[in-house]
């Protein structure tokens, strides 16, 4: 592993301090989102300049971006719920659609889903008895994504007053999850906006904190790890109880008497593909001229290095190192993203 001098440390926190003055071009969320559950704990505010989700003991809330999109580069402000957070989840993330219900589910037990627009959707009473069941119990046995689902997640696992916030990634292909990295922010993230973007082209996906990469997944495909070039994809955020896992394994609770807690977000912008009826809007994804040169994006010398630097100091856990939960060897795309 490379070492770094305390000189070298404080030359890189300068230019991760510098990189919070990052602010991409404003867009508009009442042109751009719908409020897709929460029961007006959603709201749009400031003429659209502002997203604010809240949750309570009853519910979380949510939104699901009105375009789909195959490849793009979307950026996210958020500022945090401050103090106890414990418990909390919110997220800002990318995923397939699945006959018009989003089910995103974990090893960890976690659901997401709009109960009342499921009622709406799906038509056997027996699934949506099985919906009621999982949700109280916590289950993990639904499967709606099938073996296609495809996903990008930024999720900020809430904590105790005084302990950082976790900001973990995770990447799911044809179904497929557990590729979790986990870092510290190296600034508070609840005291103001910082940009969250996820880059996402035909050979790599990159994740982004205020300009600065932190993470970089790849195309594997020509070992045999899937990759999200087939289906589109909508942009979703959300706030959600994960107290059974989020916060040390799901050992602190959420407190309820802190509800309800609020998340805000601003200035989101999507330079990307739209998909409709089958067509991109890009055209043909060889094409890297004008403003698409972004589908043959890579990080230069200098984002590699400070991706490095990122993954050092910052890096609290990487599934591809993980040698206990992958006793029979590693995925084979931690041969080439590690």
């Amino acid at each position: 592993m490379v070492s770094f001098s305390s000189t070298s440390l404080m030359g890189f926190m300068l230019s991760l301090m510098l990189s919070s003055l990052f602010v991409p071009s404003r867009a508009n969320f009442y042109q751009d989102f719908d409020i897709t559950w929460g029961d007006g704990r959603g709201k749009i505010l400031n003429n659209g300049d502002l997203l604010t989700l809240s949750l309570d003991k009853a519910s979380g809330s949510g939104v699901q971006s009105k375009n789909e999109y195959l490849f793009g580069k979307f950026d996210m402000q958020l500022k945090l719920i401050p103090g106890n957070s414990a418990g909390t989840v919110t997220t800002f993330y990318v995923s397939s659609i699945i006959d018009g219900v989003v089910l995103m589910l974990s090893e960890r037990n976690k659901i997401r889903i709009d109960i009342n627009r499921a009622k709406t959707l799906l038509k056997s009473f027996v699934l949506i008895r099985d919906v009621h069941k999982n949700l109280i119990e916590g289950g993990t046995n639904l499967s709606s994504q099938g073996t296609t689902h495809d996903e990008l997640d930024f999720e900020f696992l809430g904590n105790l007053s005084g302990d950082p916030y976790i900001l973990q990634t995770n990447v799911y292909t044809q179904g497929k999850g557990d590729k979790e990295q986990q870092f510290y922010p190296w600034f508070d993230p609840t005291v103001a906006f910082h940009t969250y973007s996820i880059h996402w082209n035909p050979q790599r996906i990159i994740f982004f904190v205020d300009g600065i990469p932190i993470r970089e997944f790849k195309n594997a495909e020509s070992i045999g790890a899937p990759y999200l070039n087939h289906q589109a994809m909508r942009i979703y955020a959300t706030l959600w109880d994960g107290d059974n896992w989020a916060t040390r394994g799901g050992r602190v609770k959420t407190d309820w008497t802190q509800a309800p807690f609020t998340a805000s977000y601003a200035n989101f912008r999507a330079n990307a593909c739209i998909w409709s009826s089958g067509i991109s809007s890009c055209g043909s994804v060889s094409s890297s001229s004008g403003n698409n040169s972004w589908l043959n994006e890579d990080l230069d010398a200098t984002g590699r290095g400070r991706l490095q630097q990122v993954q050092k100091y910052f890096m609290i856990y990487n599934y591809c190192t993980d040698a206990k939960r992958f006793p029979q060897g590693f995925p084979p795309e931690c041969a080439i993203n590690p």
